[in-house]
């Protein structure tokens, strides 16, 4: 067995404000052969997601902040090259945490191996069928709770996460209203994911006034990806007992000083709002319920999947600095190789 050069990301200095190039490091490292019990996986695509912004933080808000001059991480797909492990043999596709790098070398017990349906769509396992999915998923059903004929409101709902959410909304009956930063997305959650409406927020003008017209009946569930403007919106157009899943405030993420808040959070205790804040780590026990229903809609065609990929760990900067310019569309990865 051969040494293996990985190239990897280091964090280097931590942002105040949005991040740049000059925050991080491409590095080549040696690998040494994998120990008994140990593997040598080569990563085909790996995922950049709006929560990594907040591991930059020296006081990571909820996540693990990560350590200067080191490796960052995150959720990837890779293929065994060399084990010395009998559970996994040379050629698996594994689920692993070690993204920013395109090799690496891991205890065979903390990869897990995937049966892909299709392995021309490895990258679902970071999107649609991972992460993003499950977040989804664990967020509508746990915390939302809608019932058919009510009405689901979510926020960046193009995204990886909203635009499942929005789908998944759709198949339990209810009326699903999306908002997003383009017209290209919102025709394509109409046409193809069969959203009932769509805003499209940063030309809508008042956003309270463009959700109240789409939701004549009022908001029962909010799916809440964005915040700010956002949750004041839905806040103002929510019904009684409405539910609100709290699943990211991305407007927020690169503030360097705290931007002020919704200025209407009386709503929540005159209409019985409850909020739920959520991780979807703390929820793997629904992971088996959620790919046995999503691996069946996708393979009937009931769930659209989007992405919007980079190619190579080169390019792996400037594809997590354009998930806050609105740059993707659908699940932002990059492909290693």
């Amino acid at each position: 067995m051969t040494n293996h050069i990985a190239k990897q990301i280091h964090l280097i200095s931590r942002p105040s404000g949005m991040p740049s190039h000059e925050h991080f490091k491409l590095v080549e490292v040696e690998l040494p052969a994998p120990d008994a019990g140990e593997v040598l996986v080569k990563n085909h695509y790996m995922s950049v997601d709006p929560y990594m912004r907040g591991r930059m933080r020296e006081n990571a808000v909820y996540a693990e902040a990560y350590a200067l001059n080191s490796v960052m991480y995150g959720g990837a797909v890779g293929e065994v090259i060399e084990s010395a492990d009998p559970s996994l043999q040379a050629g698996d596709i594994v689920l692993n945490g070690a993204a920013w790098q395109d090799k690496f070398v891991a205890k065979a017990n903390t990869l897990s191996k995937l049966e892909p349906f299709d392995p021309d769509q490895l990258s679902l396992y970071l999107g649609t069928l991972g992460m993003p999915g499950l977040t989804a998923y664990v967020g509508l059903f746990k915390f939302g709770e809608p019932k058919p004929g009510e009405t689901v409101f979510v926020s960046a709902a193009s995204g990886a996460v909203g635009a499942n959410v929005c789908q998944i909304a759709k198949l339990k009956g209810c009326r699903v209203i999306g908002s997003v930063g383009s017209d290209a997305k919102a025709k394509w959650l109409l046409d193809e994911c069969g959203v009932d409406a769509v805003i499209n927020y940063k030309t809508c003008g008042d956003l309270t006034q463009a959700l109240a017209d789409a939701a004549p009946d009022g908001v029962d569930v909010y799916f809440e990806n964005v915040g700010g403007d956002h949750l004041q919106a839905a806040l103002n157009v929510m019904n009684p007992y409405g539910r609100i899943a709290a699943c990211g405030m991305i407007a927020s993420y690169n503030n360097a000083e705290p931007a002020p808040g919704p200025n209407n959070l009386m709503l929540i205790v005159g209409k019985k709002i409850r909020i739920n804040g959520f991780i979807v780590s703390d929820h793997g026990d629904m992971r088996d319920q959620f790919l046995s229903e999503m691996v069946p809609w996708i393979q009937e065609g009931k769930i659209k999947s989007r992405e919007t990929v980079f190619e190579g760990i080169d390019n792996a900067i400037d594809a997590f600095l354009g998930l806050f310019s609105g740059e993707n569309f659908g699940k932002m990865v990059v492909k290693l190789d």
